[in-house]
């Protein structure tokens, strides 16, 4: 009787070891193979490169004119100001903070600048109150020394420059304000 189950399984085993081959082996390559190209085309890389999906709302950097810049691309964090032009926005409406452990008050009116497109400027436009609200927030944090001397100055705009941006990146996915500039100062 053993000889007859070993005669029963042997053929088997030869044709289920072809089905096995393929069910184990062969399969699971070709559906890691379609997962591999499938994430690949869905990441946006073909033959070794990045393809380029560039958002259409998204702010464009501004060329000075008769500027060309690289084919590789600008740096988007810092433009390089001789190529590209800077466009200005103020601010209409001044802001007016207490400040830090004081009685005194700080009132400035700020505009900013943007190696973007007009795009930025309707996106600062647009999120106008959250802008307010944040640099608000950042003025209350102010100390009267410090923002007095020139040091403090340039540390109030930088820290302002980061508020605004951190909004805009936040609300619309994009900052872009390159400097914040003071067009009135008082400190009382």
């Amino acid at each position: 009787m053993s000889d007859d189950t070993a005669a029963a399984t042997a053929p088997k085993k030869k044709g289920g070891g072809m089905k096995k081959l393929l069910l184990f082996v062969v399969a699971p390559l070709v559906l890691i193979g379609a997962g591999v190209g499938g994430g690949m085309v869905v990441a946006g890389k073909t033959g070794g490169k990045e393809a380029k999906h560039e958002d259409p709302n998204r702010p464009k950097l501004v060329a000075k004119e008769g500027e060309h810049p690289s084919t590789e691309g600008p740096d988007p964090v810092n433009p390089n100001p001789a190529i590209y032009k800077s466009t200005y926005y103020p601010i209409e409406t001044p802001f007016t903070s207490n400040l830090r452990d004081t009685d005194g008050f700080l009132q400035i009116g700020i505009g900013v600048s943007t190696f973007y497109d007009s795009k930025m400027i309707d996106s600062l436009k647009d999120n106008e109150m959250p802008v307010r609200s944040a640099v608000l927030e950042t003025l209350a944090q102010q100390d009267a020394d410090f923002i007095n001397t020139p040091q403090g100055k340039v540390a109030l705009r930088g820290a302002l420059k980061k508020a605004i941006n951190d909004v805009l990146s936040r609300r619309t996915g994009f900052g872009g304000v390159d400097d914040v500039y003071f067009t009135s100062f008082i400190i009382q």
